[in-house]
């Protein structure tokens, strides 16, 4: 994948289109999502950037997705508050980390 003669920087491009594959997000609405961040690049640029580069994004995301068998673990801790006991929960990932 080539971000060669693109005039914004790769990790703006990148982050667009993960934008759009990941959320369901208007084209439209990423525009206003970056320039508020001070971006100001065109809904019709995000669209060519996520017909260029959108095929490979979609498919890593689609292949980093938990699946229903996947194992996932919990961090608990156990503390009380004036008598009362109770579990807090902080965290919970998959087992591959």
């Amino acid at each position: 994948m080539s971000y060669k003669r693109h005039q914004f920087p790769r990790e703006l491009i990148a982050h667009a289109v993960w934008l759009y594959f990941r959320f369901p997000l208007s084209f439209r609405l990423i525009e206003e999502m970056l320039l508020e961040r001070g971006l100001v690049v065109s809904y019709e640029t995000i669209r060519r950037w996520s017909l260029k580069f959108g095929a490979d994004y979609a498919k890593r995301l689609r292949r980093k997705s938990p699946t229903p068998s996947d194992v996932w673990h919990l961090d608990s801790n156990p503390t009380g508050l004036r008598g009362v006991s109770f579990v807090c929960f902080f965290d919970a990932f998959p087992t591959t980390g």
